[in-house]
């Protein structure tokens, strides 16, 4: 998902999208600590993708805040 995609999300769809990204990588650290991944750098992609979604439910609470 892009940064545009996420723009146009609502933030509530925001936030509910972080909550199962945070619960899918859970999920995929823990099993690449009982048996290696296939592809380890989906550990970076997951991680990167919830710092995107931070970053853009942030700024949509500091602009709420602002007003």
């Amino acid at each position: 998902m892009k940064a545009k995609e996420i723009k146009d999300l609502t933030q509530a769809e925001v936030a509910e999208k972080l909550e199962i990204e945070l619960e899918n990588y859970n999920k995929l650290k823990l099993n690449h600590a009982v048996a290696p991944l296939e592809n380890p750098v989906q550990l970076r992609y997951k991680r990167q993708f919830i710092a995107r979604l931070k970053t853009d439910l942030r700024k949509r609470e500091m602009a709420e805040a602002a007003k």
